[in-house]
């Protein structure tokens, strides 16, 4: 597998917050040397620090549907969408809009 893309790493790091799996097998599952992670998570932290101090993520636009019950921010800069069926998402700074997206279609279904 070649490199990937910093979009892609940040995925996986997403993906990882909301996992509940340790952080070695997690990157064991995706292929992902704990290094990768390790240094993508610090770096988050270190944005969502700043951007307390400087004004915090940038926001993204989004539609609200019937599906969606609500949308926080907490202290910690993560996301959490609360679909009406009790399933919660949650995402920090970064993440991939798209993947959001179809999780939450997908999610909707269950």
């Amino acid at each position: 597998m070649g490199r990937r893309s910093r979009a892609e790493i940040a995925r996986l790091a997403g993906l990882y917050a909301t996992s509940g799996m340790g952080r070695s097998e997690f990157c064991s599952r995706h292929g992902m040397a704990l290094s990768t992670l390790n240094r993508h998570l610090k770096k988050q932290r270190q944005r969502n620090h700043a951007g307390k101090e400087g004004g915090g993520c940038p926001l993204v636009e989004v539609e609200m549907r019937a599906s969606v019950v609500s949308i926080t921010a907490g202290d910690d800069g993560l996301l959490t969408v609360v679909l009406c069926n009790g399933r919660r998402v949650r995402v920090g700074c970064g993440f991939d809009s798209e993947t959001l997206r179809r999780l939450v279609t997908v999610l909707e279904g269950l």
